[in-house]
């Protein structure tokens, strides 16, 4: 039994089936990943193509592991040293990749929607790294798999993501997929870094903090992306971090067995204080590991293996 779904462009409309299988199939190369010699050989002949047009550190470098471990052959293109330079439009850019006979595409892009534009230029499978302030799928299946291992279920559970909500398209991607699986998901931040119509996410959205952490399971923060903001969302980065940054003074009123996250990079004394990040409910280097699972899981699938 394989995925309904031929690319994976978000978690919007992806079933909880689909999302189950993703997290099952990655378990299972979780095991993979700890032997002596994870590799397994289930995508031998199969030619996927990284394109990414913003940086990354722990996305690619996982896609590309997960590749790798699965038997592929990467191809790793960066924007900046590419004939985008010299004018060439995306379109032409997939269109020459494709006449090499390749086989899936994994994409990063500034702009929201280039995944699914790529399904309408090229027959191979497009995989969404994360576009724009649209979403990032791969991170909140982690980030599934990451507490279903750690607490054993998904059912039910509260998970509380506090930060830079309005630019962040793990947030998004998240409230999407874990509401789809039966957790209750409530986004908090300052009122300026919130999402207009937050309707649409089908999610509690408030600038209450202590609102959304009580009775949390996980709380996961979300870097301060100042790269994408203009100035005067909020008075300082002083009263940001004491507003709704987590310290050891937060994490004390949070139950014993809470998880703490971070999709990462963090910048740490704003969103996290550096003793919480390297602390015992810390799980942020477990979803690390985790990514190369799940992005083994969607590769695999989505290229065939499901279909056995």
């Amino acid at each position: 039994m394989g995925l309904s779904i031929q690319h994976l462009l978000g978690l919007d409309g992806v079933s909880r089936e689909d999302i189950t299988l993703i997290l099952d199939t990655a378990d299972s190369f979780h095991e993979v990943l700890e032997r002596e010699i994870p590799v397994v050989p289930t995508l031998r002949g199969k030619t996927v193509v990284n394109l990414f047009y913003e940086n990354s550190t722990r996305t690619r470098i996982s896609f590309e592991l997960a590749e790798k471990r699965l038997s592929a052959g990467p191809i790793n293109f960066s924007s900046s040293t590419s004939s985008v330079n010299k004018g060439e439009i995306l379109r032409d850019t997939i269109k020459n990749i494709e006449a090499m006979k390749i086989h899936m595409v994994v994409v990063r892009h500034g702009a929201a929607g280039v995944p699914y534009f790529l399904t309408q230029c090229t027959k191979a499978v497009i995989i969404n790294a994360g576009d724009g302030l649209h979403e990032h799928p791969t991170q909140a299946l982690l980030d599934m798999m990451t507490i279903r291992r750690k607490l054993g279920r998904l059912e039910g559970l509260k998970v509380a993501i506090i930060g830079d909500i309005f630019h962040s398209r793990v947030a998004r991607s998240n409230a999407w997929g874990m509401k789809t699986m039966g957790i209750n998901v409530v986004l908090c931040g300052p009122p300026t870094l919130l999402p207009q119509h937050s309707e649409s996410l089908g999610v509690p959205v408030t600038d209450n903090l202590e609102e959304a952490l009580d009775g949390a399971n996980v709380v996961m923060l979300l870097r301060l992306q100042l790269e994408r903001q203009s100035s005067g969302t909020f008075p300082s980065i002083r009263e940001y971090r004491d507003r709704y940054g987590l310290d050891l003074d937060k994490l004390s009123r949070l139950p014993e067995d809470v998880l703490i996250m971070h999709p990462g990079p963090i910048n740490r004394g704003i969103e996290l204080a550096s003793n919480v990040a390297d602390g015992s409910h810390s799980v942020i280097l477990d979803q690390v590991t985790c990514g190369v699972a799940v992005r083994m899981s969607v590769l695999y699938l989505l290229g065939g293996g499901g279909n056995d």
